[in-house]
């Protein structure tokens, strides 16, 4: 999968500088089964996305919930395993983050996520 850079455009943060694009059928479907944990500045970007779960996961995680626009419209905190996470149509991508993650990024509701190349 190929990698990329997610910033907070809203904090001047980085959230991830190693996050993989789950971006077709097969990387959306796979995510992060059979993985027992992320490497720092890690995460998976599944696009698109309205919610996701953790059957079969061996970690808890944190997802943030994207609109369109990338602005952040829901958070989830510690997701466990075998849990599965509301839908929302406000909701076109999530991202998968390691626990806790969402709050040493800062990430808060409302804040503008931007994608940028990992090579550049």
């Amino acid at each position: 999968m190929r990698s990329i850079r997610v910033v907070n455009r809203t904090r001047s943060t980085t959230v991830g500088d190693k996050i993989e694009l789950a971006d077709t059928s097969l990387t959306r479907m796979w995510g992060l089964l059979g993985r027992s944990s992320l490497d720092a500045g890690g995460g998976l970007w599944i696009a698109p996305s309205s919610g996701v779960h953790t059957m079969g996961m061996k970690f808890p995680i944190d997802v943030v919930g994207l609109d369109r626009n990338k602005r952040v419209v829901k958070l989830w905190h510690s997701l466990v395993p075998y849990r599965i996470t509301s839908v929302s149509l406000k909701i076109s991508s999530v991202i998968e983050l390691t626990s806790g993650e969402i709050l040493r990024a800062g990430i808060e509701l409302g804040d503008e996520l931007a994608v940028v190349d990992a090579s550049s």
